[in-house]
């Protein structure tokens, strides 16, 4: 970093405004007793804006008494910020060039020599009237829209030599253009124009009503769910037990759906109650959401178990990634030969076979037996039987 020194001529004094000084000791008081000093760089960044600008050497006095700080500190942290500018600037515009790679390979060597033309030749230095000054800096943060400038807080981008001669004109004649691209570029899209997002609705606001409506019907299915997945199996006829409204159902459904727990069920219209093939579906699918953790607080239930294989042919239970040939034999000897039989298993299952089989604790789950055993179930196989299968 170059050295930076105060400037030669000073002010004789400096005094906050009564409105800055009140904005000051407002900043003053977000930090406890005797952290005061760390309101030092808001302070001085308000006395350069009062100061036109630059930071004269007495306000740096001014703020370190306002601060009680020695003299040498607020001179230290003055001189090594570079926000902080040391001399006095155009008081129409103070111009900083961005210099760093990007902008530099898009044209910014073209902005300084417009600088150096239209201003001065060397950076820091005023133009004839004191109007203007400029200096080069590091990035400033938006390389998308390469090559930029940036005068007071504002940022001026996709600049050609030309366009930033009309920026510097606008300051001048006091109609500086809006600040942003130049050439008419959203945001940081290409310079041709968006190629994502086209369609407006997805960021202007316009559909949050309706994704609001979206999250409070599913709110209220939840509800609804775990009510139908505590009816008890022998309650009244299907028909009259349970009736899910259409308007809720597919929320929900579509809601599991997304998180790959079931494939999306059709609403069968206002007022119809679900089918016993659908009703037992959705009571499956619903303990299957709960938290793993509430897994082991649920009652253990046995699930289904076989004396013998169906019709004599069991599954293969070690294409389960995870279940050696021992475990298959353990599972076998319980009563599990199939992969529908495991395929099926709710919280309450998986609690069972954990307190039967120790040292099993959250393997089913960490494994995906159940995921698993959904798959092989339909009939699919590993494509290689060598080795660890995948985890699908």
């Amino acid at each position: 970093m170059a050295v930076r020194r105060l400037h030669p001529e000073q002010p004789a004094h400096f005094s906050f405004s009564a409105d800055n000084r009140a904005w000051a000791e407002q900043q003053i008081a977000k930090y406890p007793a005797g952290k005061q000093a760390s309101a030092i760089l808001p302070l001085l960044w308000r006395a350069q804006e009062q100061s036109g600008g630059w930071l004269p050497e007495p306000a740096i006095r001014a703020v370190c008494d306002q601060l009680g700080m020695a003299y040498i500190r607020g001179l230290e942290i003055a001189t090594f910020y570079t926000m902080f500018q040391l001399a006095p600037v155009g008081r129409k515009a103070h111009v900083q060039v961005c210099g760093t790679t990007p902008c530099m390979l898009r044209g910014a060597r073209a902005l300084v020599e417009v600088c150096q033309r239209r201003i001065a030749e060397h950076a820091h230095d005023l133009n004839g009237d004191g109007s203007l000054s400029w200096e080069e800096v590091e990035c400033l943060g938006n390389c998308a829209n390469a090559p930029m400038v940036q005068i007071d807080k504002d940022t001026f981008e996709d600049l050609t030599p030309a366009l930033l001669e009309r920026v510097i004109d606008g300051f001048v004649m006091g109609t500086p253009p809006p600040a942003g691209s130049q050439i008419g570029r959203t945001a940081s899209c290409p310079e041709d124009g968006p190629t994502t997002l086209l369609e407006s609705s997805l960021y202007d606001g316009s559909t949050v009503g309706a994704w609001r409506k979206r999250f409070e019907e599913t709110e209220a299915v939840a509800a609804a769910a775990v009510t139908v997945a505590a009816a008890p199996a022998a309650a009244t006829p299907v028909a009259d037990a349970v009736r899910v409204p259409p308007a809720i159902l597919p929320a929900a459904l579509a809601a599991m759906a997304n998180a790959g727990l079931v494939k999306e069920l059709e609403a069968r219209g206002t007022g119809t109650p679900l089918s016993p093939d659908d009703l037992q579906r959705l009571k499956l699918e619903v303990s299957r959401i709960q938290p793993v953790q509430n897994s082991a607080d649920a009652a253990p239930l046995k699930p289904e178990l076989l004396t013998e294989p169906r019709d004599g042919k069991p599954d293969d239970l070690g294409l389960i990634w995870g279940v050696a040939d021992k475990l298959a034999d353990k599972l076998n000897a319980m009563g599990i030969w199939h992969f529908d039989q495991i395929a099926k298993w709710t919280p309450a299952h998986v609690a069972w076979f954990e307190a039967e089989m120790a040292g099993f604790k959250g393997r089913v789950t960490r494994d995906k037996w159940i995921e698993q055993c959904e798959k092989l179930a339909t009939g699919w196989r590993p494509t290689s039987d060598a080795g660890e299968r995948p985890k699908e």
